[in-house]
């Protein structure tokens, strides 16, 4: 009987988990590098306190009861105490779920949650430069990252945190990206599918909105069909059944024939660069760790004369293969050779 009732509701879009009430969340908790990191993308200057900044927000009750947003958008036990709120990226060999390659499951607030797989997916995607005179070089990805930022997007803000057996997913293959998020479609929104959106998270929706990840309701998916027809790729596939996934196609494999474990190596510098090479480069990357253990990747990238993107893939790949790990926070921590 209750199940019957919690899906006549969220049938009717009328059951928002983001604006519930949370019964264990206290202010004491917030991350301050959250609120800060919000504020810069809101554009909010104010110095108000926090708990003025979420009254003003709509994020606290009339008695400042605490909505599960706050947790979500600002403290680090989103994907602890709301385990279902995390995103697993899962890297697959082929075309099909046999071989998985590289896995990582993100938690931390939903904004973390976004930059990180967005980097984790730039690693493991491939990219093109085309120089065009004296003007700046153009970045062609195989798949357009705005498409892909649109799909994340929209599984963050539109997936049902009530179900608690299932997780974003990310999953890349060789010739496709799949992101899906649980609860598939509401019934208003599957009967005028990409011309009117309605928000299972509202307030969600609202503070990804304020810091410009999403645009106006209902834009979405025109949008990223307009992407991948710019960029001469297939129209973007949906899937409804009782998850909702979007599926963009790419031009070109991930991964490059014959290169097996090599995650994270993009195509385009693959091709031309030797294994000689890369393996020079990452002895020279463990010499300089082990000299300043706390070496930034830009650091690095000056030092050896190269992007910092590929210090970023050379680092992901010393990290896998359990060559190097990180102590502490991205900022203050350290590097560890083991």
């Amino acid at each position: 009987m209750i199940d019957e009732m919690r899906q006549l509701f969220d049938d009717a879009g009328a059951l928002h988990f983001d604006e519930a009430y949370n019964k264990w969340f206290r202010m004491d908790e917030v991350s301050e590098q959250a609120v800060r990191e919000f504020k810069e993308k809101a554009g909010i200057s104010s110095l108000a306190p926090t708990t003025e900044l979420f009254r003003n927000l709509g994020l606290l009750g009339p008695k400042d009861e605490i909505s599960n947003v706050v947790p979500m958008l600002f403290s680090d036990e989103c994907g602890k105490r709301i385990p279902q709120a995390v995103i697993r990226c899962v890297l697959f060999k082929g075309t099909n779920k046999v071989h998985i390659i590289d896995s990582k499951t993100i938690g931390g607030p939903l904004l973390n949650q976004y930059n990180e797989t967005t980097k984790w997916l730039k690693q493991r995607l491939a990219v093109e430069y085309i120089m065009d005179g004296f003007n700046p070089r153009i970045e062609k990805w195989e798949i357009p990252l705005d498409a892909i930022k649109e799909a994340l997007t929209n599984a963050l803000c539109h997936r049902d945190y009530y179900d608690t057996a299932a997780n974003i997913m990310v999953e890349l293959y060789d010739d496709r990206l799949e992101i899906s998020n649980p609860g598939g479609l509401l019934p208003i929104v599957a009967k005028n599918f990409g011309h009117i959106s309605k928000s299972r998270n509202p307030k969600v929706f609202e503070l990804f909105t304020r810091m410009d990840l999403v645009e106006k309701v209902g834009s979405g998916i025109p949008r990223m069909e307009d992407l991948m027809k710019e960029s001469g790729l297939p129209a973007p596939e949906y899937r409804t059944e009782g998850f909702f996934t979007i599926v963009l196609h790419k031009n070109r494999p991930t991964l490059p024939k014959n290169v097996g474990e090599n995650v994270g190596e993009n195509v385009g510098e693959n091709t031309k660069e030797s294994l000689k090479g890369k393996a020079k480069r990452e002895k020279e990357i463990l010499e300089n760790i082990r000299i300043n253990p706390k070496i930034s990747s830009a650091e690095l990238a000056k030092i050896l004369k190269v992007a910092e993107r590929t210090i970023e893939r050379d680092i992901a790949r010393l990290r896998e293969t359990n060559k190097i790990k990180r102590h502490g926070s991205d900022k203050g921590g350290e590097w560890i050779i083991l």
